[in-house]
C-alpha cells in the first residue's frame, strides 16, 4: 500500500499563484495518543520521528519537490538575490593577524572556494606563510564539512583541530607535528569539539557528548605520550552539562558545569595536568559563577546577591564563596556579561541600557575608562586575544549600517588602532540609516527595536518590513552587521530586530521575564513592537513578514497562532514547535538540561502553561500566513520531525489560501550548509518566498 496519499490544496487565484501545483504532500496518518496528567494529545504525525525509515525520507522529498514547484516562479528572482548575496562577499577575505608569541595567525579565503585556509607567519603579520590547515582541500569528498579550525600547543609545535563531516556536532580531534609536518596517529572520535592543551605540550583535555541525548556530560584528559585517554570528570545531574577551557594567563585548565541557572568550576594547574581536578565552589541552586585568574588571585564574575552579576576576587589558597572579596560591586543599571583578566589590566563586557560597552581598569578595581563609541546602536566585543602580558586589547565593533571593524586598543594610552574593516563590495554605508527606538508593550514595558533602512524612506507607512526575533535562553540579538539583509532593504523593506524578553539585552531580569512561566512575554513583545512599528508608520500593515530560527522558529510558531492575520508571510528556520512532546522526552537531545528554560512538563503545572502556547498543540482553524519552514536532517538541536509534522497539520487547519512549504537539507545540521557560498543560497531562498509574497509583479 502507498504510504503517501495527496490532498488537493487550495491556493487561490492571486497572480503569485499561478502555474503553482494544487496538491501538496501529505504524509500518512498513524494514530497515536500522548497522555500525561489525565490529558490526552492526538499526534497522527508522531510516526515522522523514524530517522531510517525510508518512508520519511520519501515525504521529506516530497516535500522539497513540493515547494521547489511552487516557488518556481521565483527561480530567477531567488538566483539574482544569490547573486547579489555573493556579490557582497569579498571572495579572497582574510581576517586580522592576531599575535601569539613569534606567530601571526589568521584565516583566507581564496578565490571561489566554499572553505577558508588557517596559515600562521613567523615574526611579523607579513612573514612567510605556513599553512596549517587547508579546509578546501580537506573538505573534498564531503556534502557537509565543518572545524573548530587549529588549536596550538603550548610551544606551538603541535596543532589539534577537530572535524565535522555529518552536521551533528560530533567532532573527531586529528593531531598534526608542526617540526615533521606529519600527522599523528592519535584520532579521538565522536566527541563535542570542544579541547584545552596543557603546558607539557603532550596533554589535551576534552569534553564528550552522549550519543543519544547529547548533553555534553564528560571530561577526559589524553596523552600524546601514552595514546590513552583518561576519564577525569562526569557530570552525573542531567540538568547540567559541562566544558574544558583555559585562561589567557595559561595558570590553569578549567572544567565548568553548568545548567540554564547554575554553574560549578573545577580547575587544574596547566603545569600539572596529572593533578586531580579542585572544585573552586560547590553549586548553589539559581547561582551562576564564572571563573578565570592572573598570577595570583582568581577573579570570579557572579550572580550570587547580584541579579546583574558582580566582579569579585579569591586567593588562590581559599576559593569558598565566604572568602570572595568583592571589586565590582553589583549595578541594577549595568549587566556584567564578563571579565578578561591581562597581566595589569581587567576589561569587563557590559551591557547598559541595551548597549554593550567595554570598560577598562587596573587590577584593583580602579582607574577605569570606558571606550567611547559614536553610534547610538552598535555591538562591541572583547576580540580575539591570545596573549597575557600586553598592553594591547583587540576589540571588534560593528553597526547594522557599518561592517565589522577590528582595533587595537592601548590600555596604557587609550590610543587605538584599525587594524581591520570587513570590506563589503558593491555596498555603500551612506545609503542606509539606523534607528533605535523603545516600544511599549501590553505590560507598560519599554522593548528597545533596532531598525535599518535606506537613507531616503519615508515614513509614510507603505514600506515593506521584515521582524527578526529570537527571545530565549538569555541569548542575544546584537545590532551586528549582516550584508545579506540589504537584498531586501534596496527593495524598500524595514529590517526590524526586536530585542524581546528572553533575552539579556536589558539585563539578566530581562531573561527571567521571558522564560519558564513568563514565556509569553517572548511573544507579546513580539506582536506588540511589529503593532507599534505599523502605528509609527515604519511600515505597511499588509507588507509585514516575520522570520526566526530555532527558539526564534518557536517564536513564529507561537506567535503566528495567537496573531495570524498580523504577518503576511513568515520564514521558521530550524522551528522548535513541539514544545511539550520534546520535554517530555529525555531520550531527545538536550531535553533535561532546559526544565529551567521552558519547565519541566512532568509537573502539571509546568505542563499546562507550556501546553498553552507550543505551535505544534496550539494549530487551529484559521487563516494563516503563507510560511516557509525549513529543517535539516541531522539537526542535533531540533529535530527534524518537529517542523516536518507541523506542516502538514498547519495545511490541515488553514481556512485560507496561503501557502505553507517544508525545505529540509538532507545533508545538514542545525546551522544549515557548511559552505559560505551554500549558506547564501538558504538566505536567497528565504528573501525569494519572501519576494514572491511582496513583489510578484517583480518575478
Amino acid at each position: 500500500m502507498n504510504k503517501f496519499v495527496y490532498v488537493l490544496f487550495f491556493l487561490g487565484a492571486s497572480c503569485m499563484h499561478k502555474n503553482i501545483p494544487l496538491t501538496a504532500p501529505q504524509p500518512v496518518k498513524k494514530a497515536f495518543t500522548h497522555s500525561k496528567h489525565g490529558d490526552n494529545r492526538q499526534d497522527d504525525y508522531y510516526w515522522l520521528r523514524e530517522r531510517e525509515n525510508p518512508d520519511v525520507i520519501k515525504y521529506l522529498q516530497s516535500e522539497n519537490a513540493y515547494t521547489e514547484s511552487v516557488m518556481a516562479p521565483a527561480k530567477k528572482i531567488e538566483e539574482k538575490i544569490f547573486g547579489e548575496l555573493k556579490s557582497r562577499v569579498k571572495e579572497d577575505e582574510s581576517s586580522a593577524p592576531v599575535k601569539d608569541g613569534n606567530y601571526y595567525y589568521s584565516a583566507r579565503y581564496e578565490l571561489g572556494q566554499q572553505y577558508p585556509l588557517h596559515v600562521r607567519r613567523l615574526g611579523s603579520a607579513t612573514g612567510p606563510e605556513e599553512i596549517l590547515l587547508n579546509i578546501p582541500a580537506l573538505a573534498q569528498g564531503h556534502s557537509f564539512y565543518q572545524s573548530t579550525g587549529p588549536r596550538m600547543s603550548m610551544d606551538q609545535n603541535k596543532m589539534a583541530y577537530s572535524v565535522d563531516t555529518v552536521g551533528r556536532r560530533f567532532f573527531t580531534i586529528y593531531f598534526k607535528d608542526l617540526k615533521t609536518n606529519t600527522m599523528l596517529p592519535d584520532k579521538i572520535e565522536n566527541v563535542s569539539g570542544n579541547m584545552a592543551w596543557a603546558n607539557d605540550n603532550e596533554t589535551v583535555f576534552y569534553s564528550q557528548q552522549d550519543p543519544n541525548t547529547l548533553r555534553v556530560h564528560k571530561i577526559f584528559r589524553y596523552s600524546l605520550k601514552t595514546h590513552k585517554a583518561e576519564l577525569i570528570y562526569e557530570e552525573k545531574d542531567e540538568t547540567f552539562s559541562c566544558y574544558v577551557y583555559k585562561s589567557l594567563s595559561d595558570k590553569f585548565i578549567y572544567i565548568g558545569s553548568f545548567s540554564t541557572l547554575s554553574s560549578e568550576i573545577r580547575y587544574i594547574d596547566a603545569d600539572r595536568p596529572l593533578n586531580a581536578a579542585t572544585l573552586f565552589q560547590k553549586r548553589e541552586k539559581e547561582v551562576k559563577y564564572m571563573v578565570t585568574d592572573h598570577v595570583d588571585r582568581f577573579y570570579i564574575t557572579t550572580n550570587k546577591d547580584a541579579k546583574n552579576f558582580k566582579l569579585m576576587t579569591a586567593e588562590l589558597t581559599n576559593t569558598a564563596a565566604s572568602a570572595w572579596k568583592e571589586l565590582v560591586p553589583h549595578r541594577k543599571d549595568t549587566y556584567l556579561m564578563d571579565v578578561t583578566v591581562f597581566k595589569n589590566y581587567l576589561v569587563l563586557e557590559e551591557r547598559f541600557n541595551g548597549i554593550t560597552q567595554l570598560q577598562i581598569m587596573d587590577l584593583q578595581g580602579k582607574n577605569p575608562y570606558l571606550i567611547p563609541f559614536a553610534d547610538q546602536s552598535y555591538l562591541a566585543s572583547v576580540g580575539d586575544n591570545r596573549e597575557f602580558d600586553t598592553d594591547t586589547l583587540r576589540y571588534d565593533y560593528e553597526s547594522m549600517r557599518l561592517p565589522s571593524s577590528v582595533y587595537d586598543f592601548n590600555m596604557k594610552t587609550h590610543q587605538q588602532v584599525l587594524v581591520k574593516r570587513d570590506e563589503v563590495p558593491n555596498y555603500d554605508e551612506n545609503l542606509y540609516r539606523t534607528e533605535r527606538v523603545f516600544l511599549t508593550v501590553r505590560d507598560g514595558t519599554k522593548v528597545p527595536v533596532s531598525l535599518i533602512m535606506k537613507k531616503d524612506l519615508k515614513l509614510d507607512g507603505s514600506a515593506p518590513m521584515l521582524v527578526y526575533g529570537y527571545g530565549s535562553y538569555g541569548a542575544n540579538m546584537d545590532p551586528w552587521f549582516n550584508s545579506e539583509i540589504f537584498s531586501l532593504v534596496d527593495r524598500g523593506f524595514v529590517y526590524a530586530k526586536a530585542h524581546i524578553r528572553g533575552g539579556s539585552e536589558m539585563g539578566r531580569e530581562w531573561y527571567d521575564q521571558g522564560r519558564t512561566v513568563n514565556k509569553k512575554n517572548t511573544f507579546y513583545d513580539f506582536i506588540d513592537c511589529t503593532m507599534e512599528l505599523v502605528n509609527l508608520k515604519y511600515a505597511d500593515p499588509q507588507r509585514i513578514y516575520a522570520m526566526g530560527g530555532s527558539a526564534g522558529g518557536l517564536l513564529m510558531g507561537a506567535v503566528m497562532n495567537m496573531r495570524p492575520d498580523l504577518y503576511k508571510g513568515m520564514v521558521a528556520q530550524v522551528p522548535f514547535v513541539d514544545v511539550i512532546t520534546t520535554m517530555l522526552d529525555d531520550s531527545i537531545p538536550l531535553t533535561t538540561s532546559e526544565y529551567d528554560e521552558w519547565g519541566n512538563p512532568n509537573e502539571k503545572t509546568a505542563y499546562d502553561y507550556i501546553k498553552s502556547y507550543s505551535p505544534y498543540d496550539n494549530v487551529k482553524d484559521a487563516r494563516y500566513p503563507n510560511v516557509l519552514v525549513t529543517t535539516g536532517l541531522h539537526d542535533s538541536q531540533v529535530q527534524y520531525w518537529e517542523p516536518a509534522k507541523w506542516v502538514p497539520r498547519l495545511r490541515e487547519h488553514n481556512k485560507g489560501d496561503s501557502v505553507i512549504l517544508l525545505k529540509t537539507d538532507l545533508e545538514a545540521g542545525h546551522g544549515g550548509a557548511s559552505g559560505r557560498f551554500d549558506q547564501l543560497k538558504e538566505t536567497a531562498t528565504e528573501y525569494a518566498f519572501i519576494l514572491m509574497l511582496d513583489q510578484p509583479a517583480a518575478l
